[in-house]
This record gives structure tokens, sequence and C-alpha cells, in this order.
């Protein structure tokens, strides 16, 4: 049976994933899975502690009340989890971008298949048959042949594939590369991110006529009108990621993929991450220091009343 169509996109095939029974538990007999019933996401929510730092109250979890299971085109079938003790946060996406990536929707049994065949060295995430190992390099192909059977969009899935690759390439866990192919991915991914914001600070500082540090001038920029410039920084993020991703070989796609969305969000994903800086400082202040945060309010409140005055009436 083909998987792929004529132009390397893998075919949605929805009864790839099926109901995978129920673990034994508190006494009761294993539910085996059923190629024939529609997959079933029962989660029940966790909450533990954060680590020290992370500016949040709690971390939340979830664990699966019922099996999912996965027919891969090349592993064969996958059970997840493998035991009770399994714990998922869903889709793992920074903050800064569940506004592209949502935690939740149609890729989430994918993404629950893909928390789990990254689990390290877990045993409670997993199962295969043939009680095989899956690398992370497989468990991004997996992934992204998930997406496209939950019916998630060509472009998000390899937007997600792209940006799970870049994380196996620094992961430093084991991969199927020799020391050297690791070294040069991890070189190339770093140039590429390095040479993007290096660039995109250079094309910001022209853009509004600043003298930054370290800005370059670009020839793609200059002393031209506004849009103009605009035009050219946007065309530069396309481009240059392009011909860096060269440098990437056989993840030349991901490299492609990862760096264009990178170059082109750049201003944007800066955005969110400052205002969602500003906002867990302010909450952190204002659990430490009901008062001051009250005080904070008021200066923002009398602050912009101020400006809006001046902007206004001159």
């Amino acid at each position: 049976m083909r998987s792929r169509e004529l132009d390397g996109q893998v075919r949605q095939q929805p009864r790839r994933f099926y109901d995978g029974g129920v673990l034994p538990h508190d006494d009761l007999p294993a539910e085996l899975p059923d190629p024939g019933a529609d997959p079933r996401i029962v989660l029940e929510r966790h909450t533990r502690e954060p680590g020290p730092g992370s500016g949040h109250r709690f971390v939340e979890e979830f664990s699966l009340e019922r099996r999912l299971a996965y027919l891969d085109r090349h592993v064969g079938e996958i059970l997840v989890p493998a035991s009770t003790s399994f714990r998922t946060d869903l889709t793992s996406v920074p903050a800064a971008f569940r506004w592209l990536v949502p935690k939740t929707g149609a890729h989430l049994p994918a993404a629950l298949l893909h928390d789990a065949l990254v689990a390290g060295e877990d045993p409670a995430s997993y199962v295969v048959a043939d009680g095989r190992r899956v690398d992370r390099v497989e468990a991004d192909r997996i992934f992204r042949d998930a997406m496209a059977d939950t019916g998630t969009g060509v472009v998000r899935r390899w937007i997600v594939w792209s940006a799970v690759t870049v994380a196996t390439i620094f992961v430093g866990r084991p991969v199927p590369w020799s020391r050297w192919r690791a070294r040069s991915y991890r070189a190339a991914a770093g140039l590429t991110i390095a040479t993007i914001l290096w660039l995109g600070w250079s094309a910001t500082a022209d853009l509004f006529d600043q003298d930054w540090r370290l800005a370059a001038e670009l020839p793609w920029m200059g002393e031209r009108g506004w849009w103009t410039e605009v035009a050219g920084g946007l065309s530069a993020a396309i481009v240059v990621p392009l011909a860096l991703s060269l440098l990437w070989g056989r993840l030349r796609a991901a490299g492609a993929i990862a760096g264009v969305m990178l170059a082109v969000l750049l201003h944007v994903t800066v955005a969110i991450a400052v205002i969602g800086g500003v906002y867990l400082a302010v909450e952190g202040l204002a659990r430490r220091s009901p008062v001051g945060g009250w005080v904070l309010a008021a200066v923002v409140v009398v602050g912009s009343l101020a400006t809006f005055a001046w902007v206004t009436l001159g």
C-alpha cells in the first residue's frame, strides 16, 4: 500500500488512530486496543509545584485515562502510554507561539503521541509491538505523519515538524547521527539563528534610522522610502534563511522552514514575549505586595492620562 501521494505528502488516513483500551488499575482488568473504535482522549488534570524562577504558581499536567493507539507506516502499532504514571502537558509550545500552534486542536492526538515518544528513557511513555525503541528523529517523522492523519493543515504540520527538529538537534539525547553529523547540524542551526537575529536587529535599526550597537548597513534596506525598506526586509527574511538552510544538509527542509518563520515572525515574537514578561512581572508584584500592585496600576493610569492629554491637546 502506497502511503504517500505523488507530491511527497502523506495521505490522510484517520483510522490509523484508534482506541488503545485501558491499562489495568485498581484491581480492574485491562481493555485491549480496538482498531475498529475511534480514539477516545480522556484526560485527568494534575498540578505540581513549579521549579524556582518559573513565575508560575503551579505546573499543569495531564494523565491519559484511556490509551491512544496509532498504526505508524513504518514502526507499526504504538500504544500511549505504557503506564498510568505517564504525564503530558499536551502540545509543548512556548507561550509566545501559542497563537500559531495552540495547545489543543486537531493536532492533539499527534502531539500526545509525540510527547510520549520523546519522553527519554521513561518506560511509562509508550509501547511498540516488537519492543523497539523509537529515537527522536523517528519520533519527529511519526509526529509529522500523524498530524497529517488528524487532518492538521499542511503548513502547520511542517512548521511544527521543523520546530521539533530544531529541538532534536539541540536536545543532547541519543540520535541516529554520527558525532560529526550531530555537531554539523548544531553548528548550522546555531549559525542560522544567530545570523537571523543579527540581521533582524540591523534591519530594525535601519528602518527607524537608529545607530544601534553592532547593527550593520544592509544593502536591501538603505536610504529608501519606509514601505520600500519594509518590503526589502520582508524579502530578505525569506531569501536569507533559504540560503542558510543549504548548510543543514539532509535537514535543509527544516532549516528553511524554521529560518523563514523565525525571520518573518521575529518582531511579532519579541512583542508577544515582552508583553508576556511585563504581565508576569506585574502578576508577581501583585502577588507579593497587593499595595505595590495598586500603586503600579495608578502610575500607569496617571501616565496614560498625561500622555493622552499631551498628544491630543498639545
